[in-house]
């Protein structure tokens, strides 16, 4: 954007202003309910399904998604909805296979999976390239708000990225993920809402939903673009790079997205989410974002706009939006900043701690050790992301571009060794170590002319040299394939025996050494009952539930069940997991003191009680 002044009033810059303030304070609240690492990286998996539902579609929409696909919604039309529309596949895969393996494992990040199921060495690799990527990712996320931020008040990218970045890294230090999600919930909710407010405001404007679609070029009109071409937004490249590596990432290999559905109460809660995400929320953000661009064009062909495709959302929502309202969209543009930033700072913070600090410098600290390099990563992992943006400022021609070259290199190796791991066990673990090491290194060699020309050229189908960025995930994959077969062919695979719980088909197995014992399947009710501190208990993680209470539930000692406070709105906020022991007599659910301290459950009031497993 060319501008260099603030496109509102004052009463917009308050609003956006206190927006910053009020989600620093409202993510800083939530210090209250984190006094471990399992709070600060995974929210004590309390939460329920529909909470993690608006904290993933928050952390999907980043900062880059309302400035870059309204840009391709202007200049190509409503193709540019594709990518939020690319994931069903990826879930598929995630909630039939890959969930329960780390949900069941208990699993701290996405390395030590790679250990269990293929050695140190891989780990190793592993951790590497992750951290990689989401480093990577801040830096694309904060460098957005930068070229927003100029825009919009005339700061310099920099300054604009600096202070978004101190404000996130602010809030995740404090609250770790119980603040992300939380925060997260009022992000999505703020940026929803703007995005589609300004996309049918302008249906109204130009004199409905007919007039609008009359007023889009026909091209614009076609659900997918031309199949390579224009080079730069093609049906294939977008397929490959946005579809197959970044959807890919995202769901299998993000540790901040593994981390939402590690933070969910339960395996079927996290499916339920699944749904609500993938066939409600995910099509909403596809609108929300690629609106205003899709509003902007029919504003120009109307002739009551002069504009380009990078103007196509502040333009279209400044001159749409009355005083103050322009404002709170562009808090959403904050929101789906800090709704991203937050979740790949925690992420960086879980994968150092546990795959880094705790397995190599201090394996036998306490807890509270480990909490303190939390937050000192997070401070970390927020300048690292912020040292990239001069990078993507001089480097790259657009946002869009610079997204496409992060996303479509760095997580391909990553993303075939674990789809390998998981479905074929066959696999081997010369071979994750070849895919990971291997893989990474002929992607990198795809960066240096005229090397790019030669690997990239043939999987490009005829298109222009503005696609390599684009088609690399297509040779990235590729390559990575190719790797992981010819070497797991020519070396031993590890013993079915030792697989038990890591690959697909075993997942009942791993369900039962989750539990420690045999899983009771039958369905029963949630109960109300009483709780009530026993310090004569054994041990915070066992109760002492009433027999009645048992009937209700149909649940057995031994059986893990989840204690939670009646009222729903608090999201799980306020729960525990424990285990049944011995039925007790009387209508109370005896607990621990310590238990109801980690459920932020009072002493003599009701609670619900369910079985989870």
């Amino acid at each position: 954007m060319e501008t260099s002044a603030f496109m509102g009033t004052r009463l917009d810059l308050i609003v956006v202003f206190a927006y910053f303030a009020a989600i620093v304070g409202f993510g800083s609240y939530f210090a209250r309910y984190t006094r471990t690492t399992k709070d600060f990286f995974y929210g004590g998996q309390r939460f329920a399904w529909w909470l993690i539902a608006f904290s993933c579609i928050a952390t999907t929409v980043g900062s880059y998604s309302f400035q870059k696909y309204s840009e391709q919604g202007f200049a190509y039309g409503i193709s540019s909805s594709q990518t939020y529309l690319n994931d069903w596949y990826w879930m598929s895969i995630l909630l039939l296979v890959w969930l329960p393996i780390i949900y069941y494992q208990r699993l701290g990040s996405i390395p030590e999976y790679f250990e269990r199921r293929f050695g140190p060495v891989s780990r190793a690799f592993a951790t590497a390239i992750i951290l990689l990527y989401l480093i990577a990712y801040i830096g694309i996320n904060v460098y957005t708000i930068g070229v927003v931020l100029k825009s919009l008040l005339g700061w310099p990218v920099f300054t604009g990225a600096a202070v978004t970045t101190v404000l996130v890294t602010l809030y995740v230090m404090i609250g770790g993920q119980t603040s992300v999600i939380m925060t997260d919930l009022a992000q999505g909710v703020i940026l929803l809402v703007a995005g589609l407010a300004v996309f049918f405001a302008g249906v109204v404007h130009l004199g409905g939903f007919g007039d609008f679609w009359a007023l889009l070029p026909q091209g614009h009109r076609f659900a997918f673009s031309e199949f390579n071409a224009p080079d730069k937004f093609s049906f294939i490249g977008v397929f490959v790079q946005d579809g197959l590596s970044n959807s890919g990432a995202f769901i299998l290999m993000n540790q901040g997205i593994v981390m939402r559905f590690l933070a969910i109460r339960s395996v079927h809660d996290a499916r339920k989410m699944s749904v609500c995400w993938l066939l409600v929320l995910a099509p909403l953000a596809a609108v929300a974002t690629s609106g205003a661009g899709w509003i902007g064009r029919a504003l120009v062909a109307n002739g009551e706009l002069e504009m380009g495709a990078t103007d196509a959302f502040v333009h279209t929502a400044w001159f749409l939006c009355a005083p103050g309202v322009f404002g709170f969209v562009l808090a959403a543009l904050t929101a789906a900043l800090m709704s991203t930033a937050d979740t790949l700072i925690n992420a960086v913070s879980a994968i150092f701690v546990n795959d880094i600090w705790q397995r190599h410098v201090r394996p036998d600290a306490a807890d509270a050790h480990y909490l303190k390099v939390a937050r000192i990563v997070s401070l970390a992992a927020g300048a690292l992301g912020l040292a990239l943006v001069p990078i993507y400022y001089y480097q790259y021609e657009s946002i869009y571009y610079a997204h496409a070259v992060v996303t479509g290199s760095i997580p391909v190796p990553m993303v075939i060794a674990i789809l390998f791991g998981i479905l074929w066990k066959r696999y081997t673990p010369a071979a994750a170590v070849a895919t990971l090491a291997g893989g990474l290194f002929l992607v990198g060699l795809s960066f240096f002319p005229p090397l790019d020309k030669w690997l990239i050229g043939p999987f490009a189908f005829g298109m222009g040299s503005g696609s390599y960025g684009f088609m690399r995930a297509l040779y990235g994959f590729v390559v990575c394939g190719v790797l992981g077969v010819v070497v797991s062919l020519v070396t031993k695979p590890r013993p079915l025996s030792e697989l038990t719980g890591l690959v697909t088909g075993t997942q009942l197995e791993a369900m039962r050494l989750y539990k420690g014992g045999e899983i009771n399947r039958t369905p029963g009710k949630k109960a109300r009952v009483r709780v009530q501190a026993d310090a004569t208990l054994p041990n915070p993680e066992t109760v002492v539930v009433p027999e009645a209470a048992l009937g209700v539930m149909a649940a057995r000692p031994g059986d893990i069940l989840y204690v939670s406070d009646p009222r729903w709105w608090f999201g799980g906020l306020r729960s525990v997991h424990v285990r049944a022991g011995q039925p007790g007599d009387g209508a109370v659910l005896r607990m621990h003191p310590d238990a109801l301290t980690d459920a932020h459950l009072r002493d003599g009031q009701t609670a619900v009680v369910e079985k989870i497993i």
